[in-house]
């Protein structure tokens, strides 16, 4: 029961301070008759939606779109709530000093009326995340970044030295709503021409259906001199989804496996392969998602079977957890871990050189770009889809390009 009448306690108290501070500046009442009906009108959406939800329907663009749309309306007005309590605290002060002060006379209201200024001021600030969301599931979600690395390391074989790397992660299929705009994306990877493109997961959301109208799409990414291969994700096991039967989810984990080869990538299931250029070759090690609040199917020593510790290695794990908590200090020596999962929250603030924030790395240690470890290196891809929010805010999807140098690091 607390449940359900804490939230709609919230829900009300939110309402009441964000009509205030409309209440307070607006001069029309067409604008309040507005501001209240559009209000209204997503508050019953929202018990409509609540109490029709379907687990059975995953998290498709329906429920995405409902966040997005919480997310616009009501951040911002949680902003107006606390700005107007803020000043309701220092109102109630300001009465209770003038009830007791002497000082005050007989017709002083208790209560100060509320100042127009600080509503201004509220809605002003409610402005930069409603601008700013509105931005990101408009124009934001489909920005995509090329962000290029080069990495050295005294032990690359000499035969590539030079080698480039294609690095996209999250794909999230199912949340796609523009053809036009991942074409786009897919034109942007084949321009950087790399030698090796490769792919850390989440190729859908939940059901292998949602990548079959993207599959000739993904099959243009063009094929390198020393290929494409893939690793999966936390949400290509179906796990936050009410499966009829076990048969069924299985049934999508097979079909889910199977589009990785219809998009030309091969699928690295706890395996590695060699890559040989010239006179040498270097290890590509593919784990199933290992994560330490998600899926644990990755086992890195069946993944590294035959391998030895002077093996150069470029190690494909989702979740940057693994690398923190596993890879960063194996007596194996993995030079090279790339890495997902976070989407860098698709929100955060990056000014390169000023700032590099966001609510997720409170949660994780890596989460966006590049770390290292006693010269071993985790790259952290933003994403190249995105999921949940329908949207990005200063965390932009990212196509990421690596190259490899040998020698040592002079950073």
């Amino acid at each position: 029961m607390y449940r359900i009448i804490v939230p709609i306690l919230l829900f009300i108290f939110v309402e009441i301070y964000s009509f205030q501070a409309v209440k307070t500046v607006a001069k029309s009442k067409w604008i309040l008759l507005v501001y209240g009906i559009i209000s209204i009108a997503f508050l019953l959406y929202l018990a409509y939606y609540f109490f029709t939800f379907d687990r059975n329907t995953a998290q498709d663009k329906r429920f995405q779109w409902t966040i997005g749309i919480f997310l616009l309306l009501y951040l911002p007005k949680i902003i107006l709530t606390l700005t107007l309590f803020s000043e309701d605290i220092f109102r109630l002060s300001q009465g209770v000093f003038r009830y007791f002060s002497k000082s005050s006379g007989a017709t002083a209201s208790f209560l100060p009326e509320r100042r127009r200024f600080v509503s201004q001021m509220a809605l002003a600030l409610a402005a930069v995340p409603f601008t700013s969301l509105l931005y990101g599931m408009t124009k934001g979600k489909y920005n995509f970044k090329v962000m290029k690395q080069t990495l050295f390391f005294p032990d690359l074989p000499e035969s590539f030295d030079g080698t480039t790397i294609t690095h996209i992660s999250d794909i999230h299929s199912g949340s796609f709503d523009d053809a036009e705009k991942i074409q786009y994306a897919i034109d942007l990877i084949n321009e950087q021409q790399s030698d090796l493109v490769l792919f850390t997961g989440d190729i859908v959301n939940t059901h292998a259906s949602e990548m079959h109208p993207w599959i000739d799409t993904f099959k243009r990414i063009h094929k390198p001199t020393l290929g494409k291969y893939s690793v999966l994700g936390n949400h290509d096991y179906g796990e936050y989804y009410d499966w009829s039967s076990k048969e069924a989810k299985e049934e999508n984990f097979q079909a889910i496996k199977d589009l990785h080869p219809k998009i030309d990538f091969k699928l690295l299931l706890n395996e590695n392969v060699e890559i040989k250029k010239g006179n040498d070759v270097i290890k590509i090690v593919g784990v199933e998602n290992w994560g330490m609040h998600f899926k644990k199917a990755g086992d890195l020593a069946k993944a590294s079977e035959g391998l030895k510790q002077n093996d150069f290695k470029i190690l494909m794990s989702h979740d940057p957890s693994h690398w923190e908590h596993e890879v960063k200090t194996h007596p194996n020596n993995y030079h090279l871990t790339l890495s997902g999962h976070t989407h860098g929250f698709q929100f955060g603030i990056e000014i390169p050189g000023w700032i590099k924030w966001s609510p997720v790395q409170y949660m994780y240690k890596q989460w966006a770009g590049l770390y290292e470890n006693l010269g071993r290196y985790v790259y952290v891809n933003r994403g190249f889809g995105f999921h949940a929010y329908p949207g990005r805010v200063g965390i932009m999807p990212e196509i990421t390009v690596i190259e490899l140098k040998k020698g040592e690091n002079v950073a």
